[in-house]
C-alpha cells in the first residue's frame, strides 16, 4: 500500500444556511447557500480527514442531505 496522499473534492450538502465565515473551521471549504441548503466544496488528503468534516457537521447539529465525490 502507497503512502501517497492525492486530495480527491467533495461535495457536501446539508440543510439549512451556514455562513460562509465557517470556512475556515471547515478546513478550507468553500461555503455557498441556496434554497435553504447549504454546499460545502473542498479537497481532503484521506478518509480520516473527510471523516473530521462530517463530524464537524454533527457537532453542529446540521442534516447532512448529501455526500459526493466530485471526479477530476
Amino acid at each position: 500500500m502507497s503512502n501517497h496522499h492525492t486530495e480527491v473534492f467533495y461535495e457536501i450538502k446539508v440543510r439549512g444556511e451556514l455562513d460562509p465565515d465557517w470556512s475556515d473551521w471547515f478546513d478550507g471549504f468553500s461555503i455557498n447557500c441556496k434554497n435553504a441548503e447549504t454546499r460545502l466544496l473542498g479537497s481532503v488528503v484521506d478518509q480520516a480527514a473527510l471523516l473530521g468534516i462530517l463530524v464537524k457537521i454533527g457537532q453542529l447539529n446540521l442534516t447532512l442531505l448529501s455526500v459526493n465525490r466530485m471526479e477530476n
